[in-house]
This record gives C-alpha cells, structure tokens and sequence, in this order.
C-alpha cells in the first residue's frame, strides 16, 4: 500500500498528461521515468542531511542554572511524584506526546524484507510526518528480533518511555498475532500502520469513490488484491460498514481465496484472518486469478506489489461500467492511473501525491496519534479508526467530491485537527479515554499543538537554523 514517505507532493513533480495526450504506453514510461528520478534525489537528499530528524528542546535554558530544575537536584522531587503515582509520568514528562516507531524491517513498503537498518530512513520519515503534521514526537525504533515473541517482549520494555506505539512494517500475518499480543499487554495505545492507517484511508476514499458512481456500500461488488496486512483489516472495516461479504473476493498469489482451496487447512493453522475471510467471502465459490474475480466488479482494491503490470487493462475492462480501481502500492501502483482510466475505469486512486486521488496512511496516522495522546486513550479500536475514516470522508464531502478528489489533499490542513478530535471524542465515548473533554475543546487542543509544530519547522527553515535544499544536477 502507499506508505508515508511518498505523501509530500515535492515542487519539481509533474503530473500525468490528460487522457488522450500521450500515445499508447508514454504516460506509463513517463510515470516511471519521474520514479527514478524522485528516487535518486531522495538519496541525494538522505545523504545531504544525514537523517530527518533531530531532538530539540521543551523548556527553555536562560543560564546554566535552569538545569538545577531540569536536571539536579531538582529533578529528583520530579521522579518522586511519579514513584508515588506512575499516572503523572503523563504529566510531569514528555511521555503525553511521545511513540516509538517500532519495526523489524520484514516488510518494508513493496522491497520486502530489508532488515531493521534499511527499515531506518523509512521509519525517519514517518516520524517526520508525525511531527510536522501531528505534532506529535516520535521515535523511529527499528529492532533486531528473532521471533514474534521477542518482538512483543522488547516492545513490553519500552513501554514506560512511550505513550503509544506504532508498529510498521513488520510482515503478514505475524504482524496481526503482534499486534494482538502488544493491545492486550500494554496500556498504553498500539497501532499497526499498514493495517489501521492503510485501512481507514482506504475505507475513507471508497465511500466517496462509491459516492461518485452512485453506488452504495451494501451493493457493491468488492474485489481485493493482496491478502496482507492492509487488505485484511480493510475487509475487516468493510464488513463494520455493511458491506455484502459474500460478494466479496480476495486476490492473493495463489488466485481466488475460497473455502475449498487446497491450502485451507494451513491457513487454518498459520493465519487464521485470512482463513476467517476465505469462509466468510465468495459465497459462489468463483476460482481462477484476477482476471475472473474482476468479471462484473464494481471495485477494485489493490494492495499488493509495486508492479504496474500487477494489474492489466484488459482486465480493468471486465469490471461492472464506471468501475473503481484503488492501486496503491509504493513506489510503483500496480497499473498507472492514466492506464486504468483508458481501460475504462471512472474513479482511479493511487497511494502517492503526484497523481490525483492520493490514497495513503499519511492522510490518517498522525491526526489519529493526535487525537489519542490528547485523550490520552488506553488502545485503539476498531470504532476509532471508522470515526477517523468518516470523518475524513466527510471533510472532502464538504468541498466536494469529484472523480478527481475524492480524499483531501495534504495541502487541506483544516481538515486534520477534525480527524484529531473526532478520534479523541470517540475515545471519551467508548470509555478508554483519561482525558474527557467535548470535541470542541479536542478540536481546540489538537488545531493549537498542529499549527505550533508546523510554524516551529518553518521559523526554524526561514532562519536559517536548517541547512537550505541543496540544487538539483
């Protein structure tokens, strides 16, 4: 799925001709042309700055002799408070806006299994978007497990520095026992990107992409390709919102997903999410590839593999008239829009921001974050994502949904403090929040610590205090 790192539409991008400007293949040829070339300034730029992020003061330091407060002996009555009551490490510490970005590297955006290192300047990025757009401090924490196990026990341990996790990247289907075992241990909130982030984004976009076409929710043919992490929990969501699960069909390597294939019993064994949904969806009993699950679907819902030849026009042409096509894997969508529209699709979104329709976690994860530390809320439920995807859906409706514009754009900041709130009122009414508040001063609370995170970077680039952006060539 479109992960966070390519949510940031950069100045130099262009976007896709018109339909009809190019001749067959060049808007394909020229989508990967401008891959490549984002990709080697991404490593320019990497290199350039030596990481995203740095960590800078709360308080302020007006001699040496502040740090009697912030430091010794001040700092001592600090710690007894908290050994009296732990509660106020919420208060009288950092802990009230802090995560950890918490991955073993074993799926990373569409590359697979790098290892933690490599998972690195992914997970730098992420909690530059939290920070820039949550404000929300969060520490990118690539670890080297062994085991699921192991995973959970080192998360356990961190757990009194943090005031909420981010899982990331960590593979299928181990992440969903991870993640399980991490919401039912610690009290503080857990949250798997891929699976939350990229669902609720997704959900968000398909009610107004069903909008669009004047379909509804109860009635549409449903077709997922990629049985991970993201499309499990988006079925899970679906189904919350009233969708025909036994219209649906899910697409993973092996072809259709139904309840006689052959490997059942080891799904049953050693993945039973994706063995609850073979049950539970094609109630026809359709096999085959992808090609047949598309015969007269309404959508399509692809996450899976950054290979634009994943899904072929011919087959977008069997879908039901003015079908949706969701492609969002990363780098790479799995067709290029302006293929999907020639093959005859009427609503195309993708996972990144130079295309219309961007379809990706980053529209979620930080307004979400934000909303659950000012609640300051013991987990994350599934009535939590769905207030943070209806009301993402809502703040397009508002201005107006198109073919074109079915999400917000990251440029639409208004729009995100109401995510933050709607999360954090959500919370309060589900009984898992500390702080209880009305949405109204949620909104207030979220709007104040967003916009203060944003000016701090941008006073920081206008006074010079960050390095400019080197020249391109």
């Amino acid at each position: 799925m479109g992960d966070a790192v390519s949510s940031v539409r950069p100045k130099e991008t262009v976007r896709e001709p018109p339909s009809g400007a190019d001749a067959p293949g060049d808007s394909a040829h020229r989508a990967e042309r401008e891959t490549a070339e984002l990709s080697e300034r991404a490593v320019e730029l990497a290199r350039h700055y030596g990481g995203k992020m740095e960590v800078v003061p709360r308080v302020p330091i007006r001699s040496l002799a502040d740090f009697s407060y912030w430091y010794t002996p001040g700092i001592a009555q600090v710690s007894r408070e908290i050994q009296r009551d732990p509660d106020l490490s919420f208060e009288l510490t950092g802990r009230w806006n802090t995560i950890g970005i918490v991955t073993d590297g074993s799926r990373v955006l569409g590359l697979g299994d790098v290892g933690p290192r490599a998972a690195l300047p992914v997970m730098e990025g992420k909690a530059l978007l939290f920070k820039y757009l949550g404000g929300v401090d969060a520490f990118p924490l690539p670890i080297q497990v062994a085991s699921p196990e192991e995973f959970v026990e080192t998360v356990r341990r961190l757990e009194p520095a943090l005031g909420g996790v981010n899982m990331e990247d960590t593979a299928s289907p181990k992440c969903f026992w991870i993640l399980d075992r991490l919401q039912a241990t610690l009290r503080i909130p857990v949250w798997h990107d891929d699976q939350l982030g990229t669902a609720a984004a997704t959900v968000a976009g398909l009610l107004n992409a069903l909008e669009v076409t004047g379909r509804r929710i109860d009635t549409a043919r449903i077709v997922l390709l990629g049985a991970g992490a993201a499309n499990l929990a988006t079925a899970r969501l679906l189904r919350a919102l009233g969708a025909d699960m036994g219209a649906m069909i899910m697409v993973d390597q092996k072809g259709i997903l139904q309840a006689e294939r052959e490997d059942l019993d080891e799904l049953m064994l050693h993945n039973r999410w994706k063995y609850d949904l073979a049950l539970e969806t094609n109630e026809i009993r359709r096999r085959g590839g992808l090609a047949e699950a598309l015969d007269g679907a309404d959508v399509l819902l692809a996450a899976s593999r950054p290979d634009p030849r994943a899904v072929r026009p011919e087959w977008v042409g069997r879908m039901a008239p003015n079908p949706i096509v969701f492609a969002l894997a990363n780098p790479d969508p799995e067709i290029w829009p302006q293929v999907a529209r020639e093959a005859g699709a009427a609503v195309v979104a993708t996972g990144r921001s130079d295309f219309p329709n961007q379809v990706n976690n980053s529209l979620v994860f930080p307004f979400v974050f934000r909303g659950i530390l000012d609640a300051r809320a013991t987990g994350i439920p599934d009535p939590v994502v769905l207030a943070a995807a209806r009301e993402l859906a809502r703040a397009a409706r508002v201005r107006g949904v198109t073919a074109e514009h079915i999400l917000p754009t990251m440029d639409e900041e208004s729009v995100f403090p109401e995510i933050a709130a709607a999360v954090a009122t959500q919370a309060v009414e589900l009984g898992i929040a500390r702080v209880r508040r009305s949405r109204a001063e949620f909104l207030e609370m979220a709007t104040q610590r967003m916009t203060r995170s944003r000016r701090l970077g941008q006073w920081l680039s206008q006074n010079g205090l960050l390095p400019p952006m080197p020249p391109e060539g």
